[in-house]
C-alpha cells in the first residue's frame, strides 16, 4: 500500500502554497481550473488543452497552452490534475511523473488493469504521490451515510444498492458505462461498507449501436455477508443518483444529486390483527431528512489532494492501489456480462 509522509500535527491550519495546473479543459477539467483559480491554497500555473478553452475556464488566456512541455518550461511544478481522455492517461502520467510533479488522476485511472498497473509503477519509481479522483467519496450525503453506517446507526448492514442512470454523455467516447460511470458505485460498495466485493454477476446492454455497453445490472455479495446491487446507465431521459443501505434497524438512502440523506426507521408495531399476527417483518417508523453541510464534492476533494501533498496523516484520497482495484472489478464486471457466469473476486485484487 502506498506510504504516506508524516504531516503536520492536527489542529495545524498553516497551509503552504502549491503551484499546480490542469491537463484538459473538458467537462470535468474547467471545473478543476475554476477551484484552482480560487483556492488560497495554490498558485496555478495554467491549463494545458491542445484544443483551447472552449469552456473559458481560465481567466488569463496567456496560461493556456498547448503542451505539457510549455508547462513545464514556464517553473517548477509541484502537481497536475490529470483529466485529459482516458486513453490519455499513460503518456500524460509517464511525462508528469519525468518531470517529478505529483497527480491526481480523473477516474477511471485507466481503461484496463494493464493500463492501470503500468501507471501505479510510473509514479512509484518516480517517487511521486498520486491520488485518483473518484469524487463520489467527498459527496456530504455519502460521507455522512458512510459515518452513521460504520457507527452502527442500522445495526447489521444487508444490503447497499445504487442507481445512477441519465441520457447518454456525448463527450464519452473511449469507454462504456462500466468503466465510465459504474467504477464510481464499484468503488462505493466497498468504501462506504468497509469491504469487499467477494462474488458478483452481471448483465449489459448495448442499445444505442456504440461499441460500448450503455446499461449493466450487477448483483452480488460482499466479504462481510451483505448483498449489492448496481443499476448504471446511459439510455435513461432523467438523471437519477441514489444510494440505500439497508440494515436491521432501517435504512439511509443519500441522493447524491441534492446531497440529502434521510433516514428510515424500522419501527416496532403491535397489531390487534389477528390474521397479521403471523408476521414479523418491518414496519414504517419515523422518517428523518438530515440537515447536512452541503460543500461541493470536487472541492473537498482537492482540499484532500492537498492534504496529501502537503504531508498530513490520513488524507481521505483514493490511493493508487484502491484506483488499480477498482479496474480490475470493472474488467470482473464485464467477464461477467460476456460470459453470462458470476464470479469470485476472492484474493483478486488489493483490499481497500
Amino acid at each position: 500500500m502506498t506510504q504516506y509522509p508524516a504531516g503536520p500535527v492536527a489542529g495545524d491550519e498553516r497551509h503552504p502554497t502549491q503551484r499546480g495546473a490542469v491537463i484538459g479543459l473538458g467537462m470535468i477539467g474547467r471545473h478543476h481550473a475554476r477551484l484552482l483559480q480560487a483556492s488560497d491554497r495554490v498558485e496555478f500555473a495554467g491549463a494545458v488543452d491542445p484544443g483551447g478553452d472552449r469552456f473559458r475556464a481560465v481567466h488569463q488566456p496567456e496560461l493556456v497552452l498547448d503542451s505539457i512541455a510549455e508547462l513545464l518550461d514556464r517553473g517548477p511544478l509541484q502537481f497536475a490534475i490529470v483529466a485529459v481522455p482516458t486513453e490519455r492517461h499513460l503518456p500524460t502520467v509517464r511525462e508528469l511523473a519525468a518531470a517529478g510533479v505529483s497527480m491526481l488522476i480523473e477516474k477511471p485511472l485507466a481503461a484496463t488493469s494493464e493500463t492501470a498497473t503500468e501507471i501505479v509503477d510510473i509514479c512509484h519509481r518516480a517517487g511521486v504521490l498520486a491520488a485518483v479522483g473518484h469524487v463520489e467519496r467527498f459527496n456530504p450525503a455519502l460521507q455522512e451515510l458512510r459515518q452513521r453506517l460504520l457507527e452502527g446507526q442500522i445495526g447489521r448492514l444487508v444490503t447497499v444498492s445504487t442507481i445512477r442512470s441519465g441520457p447518454f454523455p456525448a463527450r464519452v467516447q473511449d469507454v462504456g458505462v462500466v468503466k465510465d460511470l459504474a467504477t464510481h458505485d464499484i468503488d462505493l460498495v466497498s468504501w462506504l461498507s468497509d469491504s469487499k466485493i467477494a462474488t458478483l454477476a452481471a448483465q449489459t446492454q448495448h442499445l444505442s449501436g456504440r461499441e460500448h455497453e450503455d446499461l449493466v445490472l450487477v448483483i452480488g455479495a460482499l466479504e462481510s455477508g451483505a448483498a449489492f446491487s448496481l443499476v448504471v446507465d446511459w439510455v435513461s431521459p432523467t438523471k437519477v443518483r441514489r444510494t440505500r443501505v439497508l440494515g436491521e434497524r432501517g435504512m439511509l438512502e443519500a441522493d447524491t444529486l441534492t446531497g440529502d440523506l434521510f433516514f428510515y426507521e424500522n419501527a416496532e408495531v403491535r397489531s390487534t390483527w389477528s390474521t397479521t399476527q403471523q408476521f414479523r417483518g418491518v414496519s414504517e417508523g419515523n422518517v428523518i431528512r438530515y440537515a447536512l453541510q452541503r460543500r461541493e464534492p470536487l472541492l473537498v476533494e482537492h482540499e484532500a489532494f492537498l492534504d496529501l501533498l502537503e504531508g498530513r496523516r490520513d488524507p481521505g484520497v483514493v490511493t493508487l492501489e484502491q484506483g488499480l482495484e477498482i479496474v480490475q472489478v470493472a474488467e470482473v464486471v464485464l467477464a461477467s456480462a460476456r460470459t453470462g457466469e458470476a464470479v469470485s473476486l476472492a484474493g483478486a485484487a488489493p483490499g481497500h
